[in-house]
């Protein structure tokens, strides 16, 4: 696979922070000011707003103190001016150095969402199109293009419950992208949705955690931040979206994302591949996890060694996957994850045999 040159790194890091920046001055005009709350001993921060048109005031969520990102958004917010044509440049420079692009109906949905709330509202892209966005953060870009007909985005429920704000009518935002976007019918609950399609089959679909029992899977679950809609619960989504990052899809002048952390995506990818009953979609599995476990075994192998950890740890359903999940990867990425795992075992002091490696692989 294609190593990303140092320009073209250091361009799409810039431009990830300029859209970052974008978002955050679109979402907190200046007439307004951020506070600080306490909150069950963590402190967030929260921006009281004005509209001059109404005589409204408002309060919206922006996030946690502790996270220096935000805090240097809101400290540096009056002098952040966001030049766009500079971010437009950057992404055809990037489109031409080979990344990933965002076709038009996928760029115009997520801008659309971004400007919404989703990911201020602690929103996570998932899937293939998250997939996109990763060689800027790994350092490598893919051999191909992997395509998508679908949009799947992910929030935990407990964030959804407390944040105390809602998105606007999500049909109607998609609606205002492709006015033949109709909620998918849900054969358990008639009168709730987690998905939506267009004429063309296009879809969009909410996710999320399920902790439960597997009989709860198909049961839909309520998010009041998500604009009306209700997510599809799935196995495995907590470990996938847990600590996520910000990312950039290339579209347009770029769409700042929150995506989950690339080693997170990988391991997940070995896991829910071996689930999967139609034999395409597990080889995309394969094939995006094997991408990432190459590209973060040469860069960030301490990361990829973690995660691999995290998961092997949660318990035997989760280590049969994992065990399933190498053994269907080309040798490239077997080996490449074997040596990131047993390098990470030779510095933490566990041996690969307690993490699902045999000793002869050292």
């Amino acid at each position: 696979m294609p190593s990303i040159d140092a320009a073209a790194q250091t361009v799409f890091a810039d431009l990830n922070q300029r859209c970052a920046d974008a978002e955050f001055d679109r979402d907190f005009p200046e007439n307004g000011k951020f506070i600080r709350r306490t909150i069950k001993a963590r402190e967030y921060w929260y921006y009281q707003g004005y509209d001059a048109a109404t005589g409204t005031k408002s309060n919206r969520y922006v996030g946690t103190v502790a996270d220096s990102e935000t805090t240097r958004r809101v400290e540096a917010h009056d002098r952040q001016r966001v030049d766009y044509r500079t971010r437009i440049d950057a992404v055809r420079m990037l489109r031409s150095a080979g990344f990933p692009t965002a076709d038009a109906l996928t760029g115009r949905v997520v801008e659309r969402l971004a400007q919404a709330g989703f990911f201020r509202l602690r929103g996570v892209l998932v899937g293939t199109v998250a997939f996109q966005t990763y060689p800027g953060l790994v350092g490598e870009r893919p051999m191909r293009a992997l395509r998508t007909g679908d949009i799947d985005l992910a929030q935990d429920y407990g964030i959804s419950v407390a944040i105390g704000e809602s998105m606007p009518p999500v049909h109607e935002e998609l609606q205002a992208v492709d006015a033949s976007f109709r909620p998918v019918p849900n054969l358990s609950r008639p009168d709730y949705t987690s998905a939506f399609a267009n004429a063309d089959g296009f879809r969009v679909e909410f996710l999320v955690s399920n902790r439960g029992s597997d009989d709860l899977t198909g049961a839909l679950v309520p998010m009041p931040a998500l604009g009306g809609v209700s997510a599809q619960p799935l196995r495995y989504l907590d470990f996938l979206i847990r600590d996520p990052v910000r990312s950039t899809l290339l579209h347009a002048g770029g769409i700042s994302v929150t995506v989950p952390a690339p080693e997170r995506y990988a391991v997940h990818k070995l896991i829910v591949a071996n689930e999967r009953t139609e034999r395409e979609k597990q080889a995309k599995d394969l094939t995006q996890a094997g991408f990432l476990i190459a590209a973060l075994a040469r860069n960030q192998p301490v990361a990829l060694a973690a995660s691999w950890v995290e998961a092997w740890n949660r318990g035997p359903s989760w280590r049969r996957h994992l065990e399933t999940g190498v053994a269907r990867l080309d040798e490239t990425g077997r080996i490449a994850i074997t040596q990131a795992v047993c390098a990470h075992g030779g510095m933490l002091g566990y041996e690969p045999t307690q993490v699902g490696f045999p000793a002869s692989s050292l």
